[in-house]
């Protein structure tokens, strides 16, 4: 069987009326062309123009190993000035990417540049939204977003290839415990189900991204994704209205983050280990139960 992927729904453009009741409460991803199209952002947003405006920034970078279970989630695999990661990856494949960076705190006059999605909801978070660079063939991991906000996620000059899960397949993907992360050890695009065979019959979504698309992912949703060209993205992230997923973020940022770094820092390889097996056990549970 494998994973059973499907086409991301696309339109050009959508009324509030039809994204609210079709998307938005039905909790279902779509990608939308032409969200972009008053951006100042869609023709200003060139590589040469972000060099000029933040290039002599240090930034982290991070690569596709598995992580150091010694260390906290988003601990970086080395550093760089932007403008010399920026014609990195405009002349080579590298799986070095650059994530949770807000070029736009630094250069505030980005902030001109693009517009929040008002006109199809509300509770829109992030003065200086984060942006997400990576090489051709850098590998975004399975995981979901702590906080749990909808995101729309915006690509810029190339192609990215995203897979998306609905957060009801957390189990059957191998979550691991007290994390919003997967077991890193399997290929999501080239799946051992002899190994991993909780994964046979997943259903998850997949598309293309190309320049000035945006793809709302709801509240939750797990997503893997793959630089096929030397790019970036932005995402602007809205608050759910539901105070059960605004209280289930905040313990994830608080209680749940605190713990799994107090434990990783006591107790290390033996608590990943722990964690990974715990994954597998679950996992193995979950095709049981629907047997």
């Amino acid at each position: 069987m494998g994973l059973i992927l499907t086409p991301i729904d696309r339109v050009d453009t959508i009324s509030k009326e039809d994204f609210v009741k079709n998307y938005l409460e039905p909790r279902r991803p779509l990608v939308i062309r032409k969200a972009t199209e008053t951006w100042p952002a869609l023709q200003k947003w060139t590589f040469e123009y972000l060099k000029e405006a933040v290039g002599d920034q240090i930034v982290p970078l991070y690569d596709s190993s598995k992580a150091d279970p010694s260390k906290p989630i988003n601990a970086s695999a080395a550093e760089m000035k932007f403008a010399d990661y920026i014609d990195l990856i405009q002349t080579q494949p590298t799986n070095l990417r650059i994530f949770l960076f807000d070029p736009i705190k630094h250069a505030p006059a980005l902030l001109d540049d693009y517009r929040s999605p008002t006109d199809l909801m509300g509770g829109f978070l992030d003065k200086y939204p984060n942006m997400f660079f990576g090489g051709a063939g850098s590998i975004t991991f399975l995981h979901y977003d702590i906080d749990l906000a909808h995101i729309f996620h915006t690509h810029f000059n190339g192609r990215k290839h995203v897979i998306l899960f609905d957060n009801k397949w957390s189990e059957r993907l191998y979550k691991i415990p007290f994390a919003t992360y997967a077991l890193e050890d399997y290929d999501i695009e080239k799946p051992d189900f002899n190994k991993f065979p909780a994964l046979d019959g997943v259903e998850g979504q997949e598309v293309i991204l190309e320049h000035g698309d945006t793809l709302f992912m709801p509240t939750g949703f797990w997503h893997w994704m793959k630089y096929l060209d030397g790019s970036f993205s932005i995402s602007l992230r809205a608050w759910d209205k539901s105070w059960a997923i605004k209280a289930k973020s905040l313990y994830n940022l608080t209680i749940q983050r605190k713990f799994d770094d107090i434990m990783k820092r006591n107790f290390k390889g033996k608590y990943m280990d722990w964690k990974e097996q715990l994954a597998i056990k679950r996992a193995n549970k979950a095709i049981e139960g629907e047997r």
